[in-house]
């Protein structure tokens, strides 16, 4: 299979044979963003230029503002606790659950404060965190829930869809998720109020839009009585171009998470007895869709092995893998600046999320987008080899 296929060239070119009409903008995005809705269960769906400016826009719809807290996990793209700052807000990090890698509840009960407003999950690597406690806690102090599933596409959490747990979910069309379009995002909700206040976020504050209208009409905006910024907003709208590509890969969806799950289970085969790979553990009743395979690798060594295991890895011709991203809060821009921002509490040093720090210098996340199950087949058996040579230097 391709992972552009003839249908999204298809939907491109006749959205380039539109011409960037006026009154023909737009087709493609209402579209799409229908589709997205029927998919993934949730009433509005309104699409973004990047997975990042979702959670933005999410905060200041849920009327999150300067000095409230928001809690996140470290163990995730920085973009998670970027938007948070973004908003004038303060991130605070609650570590992470040792085998799941997902946000840990019972850190979560720890760093609520009078302070906190909502909780941000990050589904890590195509699998759910733990949504029964975590949604018990949101209850329990009237948080609000935001999910970040960037990297989980048709993920299930004991027989729910991923995304349809919180008050927002945002996902990402970045380069490397599940369905691109290069770059992109959507933010999804059930609440109308939300869903209008958003779309205004991303469309400059206009008045005429909603959670359902995307597009102002050439009648209400050439008036010169017309108020047409109600509210604070920017512009995060998506491309019609980029639509047209998402509406294809939606209506490919399923073939596209599920040769993921496949090259996991190649992979499961390729690391079974291995004593120093443990994988991410995925619980019974969580169905991971695996954006990438995750694993730790298990040495008294890591800060060496790691990097001598790929180096073993690239030699006997595998592609190479994923590193965890620094923890956050150890980024310079965190321990040089934000550190100092006002209303924040947490000290950004060693020891503040003893799980992800432990989990960060060991993860290996080998990638799964192979269109080709016979690419994933050979790369599996590099990982055979290259485990059967390292264990022997051990």
């Amino acid at each position: 299979m391709k992972r552009i296929s003839e249908l999204e060239k298809k939907y491109v070119l006749e959205a380039l044979d539109n011409q960037f009409d006026t009154s023909k903008n737009g087709i493609f995005t209402n579209r799409m963003e229908a589709k997205f809705s029927e998919i993934f269960e949730y009433e509005y769906s309104i699409s973004h230029v990047n997975g990042t400016a979702t959670m933005h826009t999410a905060l200041n719809a849920l009327g999150i503002g300067e000095g409230d807290e928001v809690i996140v996990p470290p163990l995730t793209m920085a973009s998670t606790s970027l938007c948070v700052l973004q908003n004038n807000s303060i991130p605070v990090f609650a570590d992470v659950d040792i085998n799941t890698f997902n946000i840990d509840p019972k850190s979560i009960r720890e760093k609520i404060t009078p302070k906190t407003k909502a909780i941000i999950t990050v589904s890590l690597y195509g699998l759910s965190p733990e949504y029964d406690e975590i949604l018990q806690i949101c209850k329990e102090y009237n948080l609000f829930l935001i999910e970040d599933n960037a990297e989980c596409f048709l993920g299930y959490y004991k027989g729910k869809l991923v995304g349809t747990f919180g008050d927002f979910s945002s996902y990402s069309f970045q380069a490397s998720k599940h369905i691109t379009c290069g770059e992109g995002g959507m933010l999804t909700t059930t609440n109308p109020v939300y869903a209008d206040i958003a779309r205004r976020f991303t469309s400059l504050g206009y008045a005429g839009v909603s959670g359902k209208q995307a597009k102002i009409t050439r009648n209400d905006i050439q008036d010169p009585q017309y108020n047409r910024h109600i509210s604070v907003g920017f512009n995060y709208r998506m491309s019609e171009v980029q639509s047209a590509v998402i509406l294809g890969q939606l209506e490919r969806i399923d073939e596209l998470v599920e040769i993921r799950k496949k090259v996991g289970a190649i992979f499961d085969l390729a690391i079974e007895g291995c004593e120093f790979l443990k994988k991410q553990y995925s619980p019974e009743y969580c169905v991971n869709s695996y954006w990438g395979y995750a694993m730790i690798l298990d040495t008294t060594n890591p800060e060496v092995d790691w990097y001598r295991f790929r180096d073993l890895f690239q030699k006997n011709g595998g592609d190479g893998y994923y590193a965890a991203w620094k923890l956050t809060y150890q980024e310079k821009l965190f321990t040089d600046e934000i550190q100092k921002m006002p209303g924040v509490h947490q000290e950004y040093k060693q020891g503040l999320c003893p799980n992800a720090e432990f989990l960060q210098k060991r993860i290996i996340a080998l990638k799964t987008n192979y269109w080709d199950l016979d690419e994933a087949e050979v790369q599996a058996k590099v990982l055979r080899k290259t485990i059967m040579e390292f264990n022997c230097k051990c």
